[in-house]
């Protein structure tokens, strides 16, 4: 009996979910063609960048097939935090016409816990997708999104400030703390105009902070795990010291650059690109920004030493879609080869291996091409492979360094995990901060209390 209700139900998810597949038994509920509205975030590619494209072609394709379907993708405003709470409180309250949310890596078990997205046909999620970044997609052993883009910390450098102090080598694929920060030294010794110190990133008391601190806890302890495969708090006082030991060296005012403690993403990008330091730690996305205004003899990118974090937002279905099974298809589409090909031109990390290793796969949008202005001129400047047109650094740099990112704690609780990280770590930047031992039964301490054990 047990076996044959599995069966039923899971006969069920596939009608709901719509796994494209001809032939497949019909949905009980058979959907009203109308509009499928996706929830997003700000398209970092800019107005009518690749996401809305990508849509617009769906619903080009649905209108040549005379489905009755069409797309319509809402961007929210605000920060990442302010954007889960405006998801989770229209969805907690019913009255969300949203069929398609775009949800940061972190939120899905939260909102899959909470019964606001539904269960996924498992062949969503192919073979292809980079194994860290399908592992993002999934909650208490079932499917819940799909990989859409990617993210993961990078190492970002300037060849000209190493040139001037001299250094004769300044690939750094393969580079580690320790030699970064002799570089560091070295450049001191012969400052550039306008520079301050060796580095900055984002330590600002957001989730930048939280994703600099689980970079360096998992470089300093290997296998480090903050939360178990519940979502409970799974470490302890020991295990974060090390961890709390490498973020105090990584952001010693000898190499970081002071305004980094109150820095984001955009502030530190900017204080790199005015030369106040020669190595930055970004997302992927400033690879294509940062080329508008240095060439590659100027600037160059390399993992970031020791562990970087995975980011990156996945597609879901919501549990108040009255059109899943199209919701679905969308999905597949947004998500395909073809798609994901289209996101890494324009500057995202794309999810499938495919996207940088297939010579025969193209962006059927041209939206990876140079751009032209009225007098004919290219406009985009991102270092391009000469037969393929994939971004320069797209696989010998972007794709290595996905593959090895690690994954922030998977909890329903994502939300308390970050905040009380981010504020028990803010002790590192005070007057007079705790040691590490003391913090670090601090912050055992408070974990403890927000995710349980």
């Amino acid at each position: 009996m047990r076996r044959v209700a599995a069966l039923l139900a899971l006969l069920m998810a596939a009608a709901c979910t719509g796994g494209g597949n001809e032939g497949a038994a019909p949905s009980p509920s058979p959907e009203q063609p109308g509009e499928i509205v996706v929830v997003s975030g700000r398209d970092v590619t800019g107005k009518n960048g690749i996401r809305q494209q990508l849509i617009d072609e769906w619903n080009a394709r649905q209108e040549r097939a005379g489905s009755g379907y069409s797309a319509r993708l809402v961007e929210l405003p605000g920060s990442a935090d302010e954007q889960r709470s405006q998801l989770l409180g229209a969805l907690q309250s019913g009255g969300a016409a949203y069929d398609v949310v775009n949800l940061d890596v972190t939120w899905v078990p939260e909102f899959a816990e909470a019964g606001l997205i539904r269960p996924l046909d498992e062949d969503l999620v192919d073979g292809d997708v980079i194994g860290s970044v399908a592992r993002t997609a999934w909650w208490d052993d079932r499917l819940y999104a799909v990989p859409f883009n990617s993210d993961v910390g990078l190492l970002y450098y300037r060849r000209d400030h190493l040139e001037q102090a001299r250094v004769e080598r300044t690939d750094l694929r393969r580079s580690d703390w320790d030699q970064l920060r002799r570089l560091i030294d070295h450049v001191h010794d012969h400052r550039p105009e306008g520079y301050e110190k060796g580095w900055t990133t984002q330590l600002d008391a957001y989730e930048g902070r939280t994703v600099n601190a689980v970079e360096a806890f998992t470089s300093a302890v290997p296998g480090l795990r903050l939360t178990d495969e519940d979502g409970r708090y799974s470490a302890d006082a020991d295990e974060l010291a090390p961890g709390i030991a490498e973020l105090r060296r990584r952001t010693d005012d000898l190499y970081t650059l002071p305004d980094a403690h109150g820095s984001d993403e955009a502030r530190s990008l900017n204080d790199f690109a005015a030369g106040r330091t020669t190595f930055l730690r970004q997302w992927p996305y400033a690879y294509r920004t940062l080329h508008q205004t240095f060439d590659p003899r100027q600037l160059g990118v390399a993992p970031l030493p020791g562990r970087a974090v995975l980011g990156g937002q996945n597609l879901a279905v919501t549990d108040v879609s009255h059109r899943p099974r199209m919701a679905a298809d969308l999905i597949r589409f947004l998500t395909g080869e073809e798609s994901e090909r289209c996101l890494l031109d324009a500057g995202f990390a794309a999810t499938r291996t495919s996207a940088y290793e297939d010579p025969g796969l193209r962006c059927p949008l041209g939206a990876g091409s140079p751009s032209a202005s009225p007098t004919g001129e290219s406009t985009d400047r991102m270092p391009r492979e000469a037969r393929t047109g994939r971004p320069a650094y797209a696989r010998s740099v972007l794709l290595p360094a996905l593959r090895e990112a690690v994954l922030r704690p998977r909890t329903p609780l994502y939300g308390a995990f970050t905040q009380t990280f981010t504020a028990q770590l803010g002790a590192l930047f005070a007057d007079d901060p705790p040691g590490d031992s003391e913090l670090a039964e601090r912050l055992d301490d408070a974990l403890r209390r927000a995710l349980g054990d």
